[in-house]
């Protein structure tokens, strides 16, 4: 058999020698990348005035776009932008901006502002020689990543015009290239025109990408003989180990007699090739062959775990001469099973992120492997395994690399409308866009879900949709399709992707979950799953913030500016908190990374639900510049969580914890249900569930272990309960809780309060009031302690009374949001603080903060700079004002202990705030408590509304 094997080998090799050397003779490509010709065409003149016969001055490079040539406009109060500006319109008007709406200053916050700016029509020209053993040949010029419009000219003669976002525009220039010298003009347009997908479209906003003009990718002229090989689509079966292969004749003629034959081998492992001939096609009447590959007996399967890819070459030789053309596919069957995914029959869960087209340093993607393997490694790392390509489609690299690394792809048809359905122009473009999309990267292995764009709407938008979904059901069942990102809900769609899963919403302010019920992990989405009966993925869920990192902005050296990173610096720096900037960022990074991993893990917790997307991994630098990203805007760490730390809550495998509080009393016994979400590559077999309860300083509190179990393919598969007295607990403490199971570990932060305290010794040598009324002014003059303790809505207005102060981070931004609560990034302390002694705490909110946060306010201390806060609030980035919970100062001849924080309503029910009065009373009470900054009555008074301080 092996002797057999090696005769079979060589002989395929023998003949792919053989093939080869009959084509060698021809060059097959020109390439067209280097120095072109060029003329911007901003009156919109050249085609009437016949510029493809003219010559131009200029000379720019591409690949690339006109911004990178350092072509254009530069940047006015007149720019004419692509992208909806919302709220952030107000920076044409706001007093605060007007420095940064004059000439040689213009600075805008809303997104990352370009070198360069132009929309409209540039002409590009090149000089080419045609090559005398390309006569006769079919030609093809090939522009990948035109933005957006190209119209292409040889010599004085018009071939045509593509729009296309998402495909190379190709035009065959077979009759207009003899052998010689000729010149190819090609006009681009990138303004919206009759086709329009939607001004924050990713696939044309300046939100993101920036609306750039150029051609970005390959550029390159190639000849193939007159019969060619057109649009191959493979359909792999899994089940019975075949691939239908389609193939699109070109120039077929009933004489011509062509023989076509298959070659299929391993990407990893060329040693074994099958092969089949077909000596006699027979096209139908559209010139399409279809053949049934038999994959052999044990074809390898492609998923995230063995992304296993195949090459099938496809070899047509004829009188015309010989054609090949190669395609990577992969075994696999994408599909939706009542409310799951399955691939390859296994359970498969989605947990994406979003792309949206953020490519700082050149506006616009890439369309290089290595660049997309980067960041498919780093989401992979961060235990992700799906991106959602929001409102937009990636080139063909991204695509190719997803199949090498296995990433789960959801692209979509380059739209974001607001009147889908109407009639519009873009309505039909739309069914071309997505039959592009799917003719160029169907065969990709990685693409397997797809819709027509983000978040539609209008009158007709579901009728729209139907027929839309229906057609591409039809039209190529390789991969599932929804309505839109986000909703509407329709029958015939495969999949459901909506934003219901969400511990924030839109305009839910303090209402939302994370900000109105009190910490635990018990909760799941299950009221969404249980009455969708098809899988549904979770939309755009986070959208965390965290403050700016000062120190990337050196990283954009490209075409795109932090300009609106510079405008919240300056800011900063004109409040005097320079120096709090890398402490805002760590403090707020550590409230964002709480708030996706209570996120995600109520995902993972609901049984039935196919999957998440997350708005984002990285930042988000447009609408209102939204930095909801754990990474910047080039994929990079920001420092405050690791990818093994986020993996651990994010991973195909993740222990989880349903713990009723967060707070308990030592009296109580922790009791709480241990399950597991296990997406991996198989089952676990005969493992032992293990989980330690430690103390702040690493020490062991406790330990035990759950019963050995199977743990199969799926989630909500129940472990055990963990339970543990806390009695021998007696000062207050942070514990937290660790489960592992097999290599996989998680792990919940909870507070142990002792139920009685030491008493507090001198109580009669200060006062708690809640009211700032004459006799506590008094008091307070004449030498008194005050801890003063208001309640939640006491500030006036320009002391703070209008901020939004929450647990969460700032949802989105608020500039975006017309400022939805809450205002805030959490807290930043010095857990050191002698008032804190008995409130233990870490440097950032964490979740025994939530109580404190849900009953204060912010304080502004503008006017009295030389505060320095025992717990500041951290300001949304757009204003940057000093802003206090709780602070200490010197009143006439007494002594203040200021809090935000309402510690007096409800008490007995608050077990946080309860713990908190105590440390603070213990603190007033010591001699350390010293404070050192006066402020006046005058001043105090002014923070207070006036019916708080009568």
């Amino acid at each position: 058999m092996k002797f057999l094997q090696t005769i079979k080998i060589i002989t395929i090799c023998l003949f792919l020698l053989a093939i080869n050397a009959c084509t060698d003779n021809v060059k097959k490509q020109i390439d067209l990348s280097g120095e072109w010709n060029f003329k911007i065409d901003s009156l919109d003149v050249g085609e009437t005035e016949n510029w493809f016969a003219d010559d131009f001055n200029e000379v720019v490079s591409l690949p690339g776009s006109m911004a990178e040539n350092d072509k254009g406009n530069d940047i006015t109060v007149r720019t004419n932008w692509t992208g909806n500006m919302w709220n952030d319109s107000l920076w044409y008007t706001d007093p605060k901006m007007a420095k940064y709406r004059k000439e040689g200053n213009v600075k805008i916050p809303f997104w990352l502002q370009p070198v360069k700016d132009y929309k409209g029509a540039a002409w590009y020209q090149k000089t080419v020689v045609i090559p005398e053993n390309w006569n006769n040949k079919k030609i093809n010029l090939h522009l990948e990543r035109v933005h957006w419009e190209s119209t292409v000219w040889v010599d004085n003669k018009k071939v045509g015009m593509q729009n296309t976002l998402a495909t190379s525009h190709d035009y065959d220039l077979s009759e207009f290239l003899s052998v010689g010298n000729h010149i190819i003009s090609i006009r681009v347009d990138n303004r919206i025109k009759d086709i329009n997908v939607g001004k924050d479209a990713h696939s044309i906003s300046d939100n993101t990408q920036s609306n750039w003009n150029g051609i970005v990718g390959n550029i390159q002229l190639s000849a193939s003989p007159k019969l060619a090989i057109g649009l191959v689509k493979l359909y792999p079966n899994v089940s019975n180990k075949s691939v239908k292969v389609i193939v699109q004749l070109e120039n077929y003629t009933s004489n011509a007699k062509p023989e076509l034959i298959l070659l299929v081998k391993e990407k990893r492992n060329s040693v074994n090739t099958l092969k089949q001939v077909i000596n006699q096609i027979q096209p139908d009447v559209n010139n399409t062959v279809v053949v049934d590959f038999n994959m052999g007996d044990t074809p390898k399967l492609w998923d995230e775990f063995d992304p296993n890819l195949y090459e099938m070459e496809l070899i047509l030789k004829s009188s015309e001469g010989v054609d090949i053309k190669r395609i990577d596919f992969g075994m696999r069957n994408f599909k939706a099973d009542g409310t799951i995914f399955k691939i390859n029959e296994r359970p498969v869960y989605l947990r994406g992120t979003l792309e949206c087209a953020i490519f700082p340093k050149t506006g616009y993607p890439p369309t290089d492997v290595a660049s997309w393997k980067r960041i498919y490694k780093i989401i992979k790392a961060h235990g992700l395994n799906h991106m959602r390509f929001h409102s937009w489609c990636p080139p063909e690299a991204a695509f190719v690399a997803a199949d090498e690394m296995g990433v789960y792809i959801q692209a979509e048809a380059s739209a974001w409308l607001a009147n889908l359905g109407d009639g519009n122009p873009v309505d039909k473009w739309l069914y071309k866009e997505g039959e592009a999309i799917i003719n160029k990267y169907g065969n990709h292995p990685s693409f397997v879900m797809m819709t027509y764009g983000n978040e539609p709407s209008g009158k007709h938008h579901k009728a729209y949709l139907t027929d839309y979904v229906n057609h591409f059901k039809n039209f190529d069942d390789r991969r599932l399709y929804t309505s839109g990102a986000g909703y509407p809900y329709l029958d015939n769609m495969d999949y459901y992707n909506h934003r219901g899963p969400r511990i924030q919403g839109w305009n839910e302010n303090l209402k939302s979950v994370i900000n109105s019920k009190a910490p635990q992990t018990e909760f799941d989405w299950s009221k969404f799953i249980d009455k969708t009966p098809m899988p549904y993925v979770s939309h755009e869920m986070g959208q965390w913030c965290v403050y700016p990192n000062f120190k990337e902005m050196s990283k954009y050296t490209g075409v795109l500016k932090p300009k609106n990173f510079e405008i919240f610096k300056e800011s900063l720096e004109a409040n005097g908190m320079s120096e709090l900037a890398d402490r805002f960022l760590m403090a707020s990074g550590k409230l964002q990374t709480l708030c996706y991993k209570a996120d995600i893990e109520a995902a993972l917790r609901t049984k039935g639900m196919a999957g998440f997307q997350l708005l984002d991994l990285h930042d988000f630098p447009g609408q209102g510049t939204a930095l909801v990203g754990v990474l910047d805007a080039f994929w990079d760490e920001k420092g405050y969580v690791s990818p093994k730390e986020f993996k651990q809550f994010s991973g195909n495998t993740v222990p989880l914890a349903r713990l009723q509080k967060r707070a308990f009393k030592n009296t109580d016994t922790l009791s709480t249900p241990i399950e597991i979400a296990h997406f991996g590559r198989e089952a676990l077999k005969n493992v032992i569930p293990k989980w330690t309860l430690t103390k702040s300083d690493g020490s062991l509190f406790s330990e035990g272990k759950l019963n050995t179990t199977d743990i199969p393919i799926g989630n909500g598969i129940k472990l055990g309960t963990v339970q543990q007295s806390l009695k021998t607990i007696t000062k207050a403490q942070k514990l937290t809780l660790h489960v592992s199971v097999s290599d996989f570990e998680n792990s919940w932060d909870i507070w142990v309060y002792p139920n009685e305290k030491t008493p507090i010794k001198k109580k009669n040598t200060y006062k708690v009031v809640s009211r700032l009324d004459p006799k506590t002014l008094a008091y307070l003059n004449n030498g008194g302690n005050v801890l003063l303790n208001i309640s939640k809505g006491d500030v006036s207005l320009e002391y703070g009374g209008d901020i939004g102060i929450g647990f969460s981070s700032i949802f989105w931004n608020t500039s975006w949001t017309k400022e939805q609560k809450p205002h805030t990034l959490g807290i930043l302390c010095n857990p050191e603080h002698p008032a804190l002694a008995h409130f233990p705490t870490e440097y950032h909110s964490n979740w025994q903060w939530w109580d404190a946060m849900s009953h204060s306010n912010a304080i502004i201390f503008n006017e009295m700079p030389e505060l320095s806060p025992i717990v500041r609030v951290i300001d949304d980035w757009f204003k940057n004002r000093k802003t206090a919970l709780l602070f200490e100062a010197k009143v006439g001849k007494g002594k203040l202990l200021f809090s935000g924080i309402d510690l007096h309503t409800n008490l007995e029910e608050r077990l946080e705030a309860k713990q908190l009065l105590y440390s603070l009373e213990n603190y007033i009470t010591s001699d350390a408590f010293k404070p050192s900054i006066n402020i006046t009555n005058h001043q105090l008074k002014r923070i207070l509304k006036v019916n708080t301080r009568q």
